[in-house]
């Protein structure tokens, strides 16, 4: 299974602070992926609204951001990874935004909701 995770709204699904420091949430949810897709064998793909910077890396995790940042931009390049995968049933798309959550259901994903998600992988992190 491939996971898609809009960055953002994972991020502010809980109000813990995290727009004091945009980045170190950033880097916070890029290190919890990590950690969550190698003790899971899951393939993850994350997506920023625009390239973080300083720019973030990985050799676990696909870091992926919209090509110009803007309105909807991330959801813009989430349901472009969906609709070009040949399997995007086999696709779970972790969003709880609405307007994102029929665009990717209509391209045929799987759906997880952002806190719910956000939870587990800092339980299985901790």
């Amino acid at each position: 299974m491939r996971w898609i995770v809009d960055a953002m709204n994972v991020i502010g699904s809980r109000p813990d602070g995290w727009w004091k420091d945009r980045h170190a949430a950033m880097v916070r949810l890029t290190r919890q992926l990590e950690q969550w897709a190698v003790a899971e064998n899951q393939r993850v793909t994350v997506v920023f609204e625009k390239r973080p910077s300083p720019p973030l890396d990985s050799r676990v995790i696909e870091i992926a951001a919209a090509p110009r940042a803007g309105a909807d931009s991330a959801d813009d390049e989430i349901v472009r990874l969906v609709r070009a995968d040949l399997r995007p049933h086999d696709i779970t798309v972790v969003t709880s935004d609405r307007a994102l959550v029929e665009r990717v259901q209509d391209a045929g994903a799987n759906l997880h909701p952002a806190r719910v998600f956000r939870d587990l992988i800092e339980r299985s992190t901790d």
